[in-house]
């Protein structure tokens, strides 16, 4: 998907808020741990900043307007934003994927 016409990113605010705390995680913490610990750490930064985090959501996917499954997304910020791809090596990367979908409906 491409960005707005004015150059704006969909949800910029929110995703910057992500993209530092994910910094601040990877500074206090380091490398080395295992992926949940890392998920808890961003978690509670990102209650700290104000952010409604979901663990675990359940979405259904869809094929040509049929229901298909159930896929569960590690973290969702603000009822918004997939976290995902965010590595805690030694030298921390990100990688933004951003696309929007009017079919994923999140699901009990």
């Amino acid at each position: 998907m491409t960005p707005p016409a004015n150059g704006e990113l969909l949800e910029e605010r929110l995703t910057h808020s992500i993209i530092g705390a994910f910094f601040e995680v990877h500074k206090t913490l380091g490398y080395g741990f295992r992926e949940r610990i890392y998920a808890l750490a961003l978690q509670r930064e990102l209650c700290a900043r104000g952010h409604d985090v979901a663990r675990e959501v359940g979405v259904m996917v869809y094929y040509r307007d049929e229901p298909l499954a159930r896929q569960m997304l590690d973290m969702v910020a603000d009822d918004k934003v997939v976290v995902l791809l965010l590595h805690f090596g030694r030298v921390p990367r990100f990688h933004r994927v951003v696309f929007e979908n009017r079919l994923k409906q999140r699901g009990p």
